[in-house]
């Protein structure tokens, strides 16, 4: 494989060039390292190990015959290709570890069609503007993350996991939530291959191993007006016992219930004005109609301090923007000293083990919940903010979690396997990227479990 040049490129690539024709291709050495990066920062384990990994050119292909044509030519060059596009991740899943193409799939963003409940759209097409495409329709997706405004779908779909939303719909994994899959594969004669319904799984949170997504089926959700609700509570537990009632509470419908700790809301900028000191909050979106029932469900153990229209039209920053991975983001703008855990709570003993965890870590992990199905079953994924001491003590506090029944998904790693509370890669990726990509070009590094085909 072509390591990552720090020179002038190499006959090899200039090849690859040649073969490429009137595809645009950019080889500026400081616009590629910097589009060769995502929010690994986040981890200082990861920042050590990514900090400068780059690749060698961005190829930029304007349809996807010009991707077939990109596959074709790196199977030929055996060229790495890492599939590109926001970069919103936040370990490492879109930066080339072996050099190569980083492939930017931006263009392809046009929506086929929309049907009730369905959207069929490009790869690339930003998350925010396929909801306001989709909104006077009376639609919106199912959930997105919360750097949705500069994510792309096929981002989200490949490198994500669930988000806001996943309190009504759970994760992309639960069945139903990805309806189908237009992918090539990196050969010699590249294949365009449609993937429809639990075949699609194959490329759900695969880095991009196992196929170049091109297109993508989509379900949808009816169109809501949301409010933003942030309510301000003595102490976590009691606002996180309010938020997991509400999550059970089916009758009134919500998109996000984030229950985060003091002192975190005091690094939230310009909505520390509705984060009282010392309180802790809870963040929630909650579709109009249903606002009397919430407020009402509170009766009176918080206090009510932001209600307003979600709004995430430029210039505004709505309040999914300090939910999820944006919490801790909103923490490192000013502590750089910070990092963060990924875990999941076991639905029977949620209150029990959140109890359990702060308790442990009264003031090394500080709690952020987000409430969410799993499996049919209403629980909350962690995403605490943990005051970084070193890699041994991260890795003590995650043993220790795991040892008390709390999964964590580890945010510190790049491979699939190792990122997966599995700990290991799905069997049916496995295989698929043995048939999609027989040369292990597609963002080589990421599938430890892969070894390629003998030439």
């Amino acid at each position: 494989m072509n390591d990552t040049l720090s020179g002038p490129l190499s006959s090899l690539v200039m090849e690859l060039i040649a073969d490429l024709g009137d595809i645009p291709v950019v080889t500026d050495p400081k616009i590629v390292r910097r589009r060769s990066r995502d929010f690994f920062w986040y981890s200082p384990v990861l920042n050590e190990q990514l900090n400068g990994k780059s690749a060698d050119l961005i190829v930029a292909p304007r349809d996807e015959q010009e991707v077939v044509r990109v596959a074709a030519a790196c199977a030929r060059h055996r060229v790495p290709v890492t599939v590109r596009a926001g970069g919103t991740g936040n370990y490492g899943q879109a930066v080339p570890l072996h050099g190569g193409v980083l492939l930017d799939i931006t263009a392809l963003a046009a929506t086929e069609w929309v049907r009730p409940g369905i959207v069929r759209v490009g790869v690339g097409a930003k998350m925010n503007a396929l909801d306001a495409e989709l909104q006077p329709q009376g639609w919106e997706l199912r959930m997105h993350p919360s750097t949705k405004r500069t994510a792309t779908i096929g981002g989200f779909v490949a490198g994500g996991s669930g988000g806001i939303g996943s309190v009504n719909y759970g994760g992309l994994r639960e069945p139903g939530n990805i309806l189908a899959a237009r992918i090539v594969t990196v050969e010699e004669e590249p294949r365009i291959i449609e993937l429809r319904g639990d075949a699609a799984q194959k490329i759900n949170r695969a880095y991009g191993t196992t196929g170049i997504i091109t297109a993508l089926e989509m379900p949808l959700a009816p169109a809501w007006k949301w409010i933003d609700v942030v309510v301000a509570f003595d102490d976590f537990i009691e606002a996180a016992a309010f938020g997991y009632e509400a999550a059970l509470a089916d009758g009134i419908v919500k998109k996000v219930l984030a229950p985060i700790t003091a002192p975190l809301p005091s690094y939230f900028g310009a909505l520390t004005p509705y984060c009282p000191d010392g309180k802790s909050i809870l963040i929630a979106m909650i579709a109009e109609p249903s606002l009397e029932s919430f407020k009402s469900l509170l009766s009176g153990r918080g206090t009510v301090t932001l209600e307003t229209p979600t709004d995430d039209s430029p210039g505004q920053v709505p309040l999914y923007e300090y939910t999820w991975n944006h919490t801790t983001l909103q923490v490192l703008k000013s502590d750089r000293s910070v990092t963060y855990l990924q875990c999941l709570y076991s639905h029977d003993r949620v209150m029990e083990k959140v109890a359990e965890m702060r308790e442990l870590f009264p003031d090394e992990v500080l709690q952020h919940l987000e409430f969410i199905r799993f499996n049919g079953r209403v629980t909350c994924s962690g995403l605490p903010v943990v005051r970084y001491r070193g890699e041994d003590r991260l890795n003590e506090i995650i043993r220790l979690h795991e040892e008390r029944g709390v999964y964590i998904a580890n945010p510190h790693v790049f491979t699939v396997e190792d990122g997966s509370r599995y700990k290991r890669a799905d069997v049916d990726q496995l295989g698929f990227k043995h048939e999609v990509d027989p040369h292990g070009l597609l963002n080589p590094g990421k599938m430890r479990s892969f070894v390629a085909a003998s030439p």
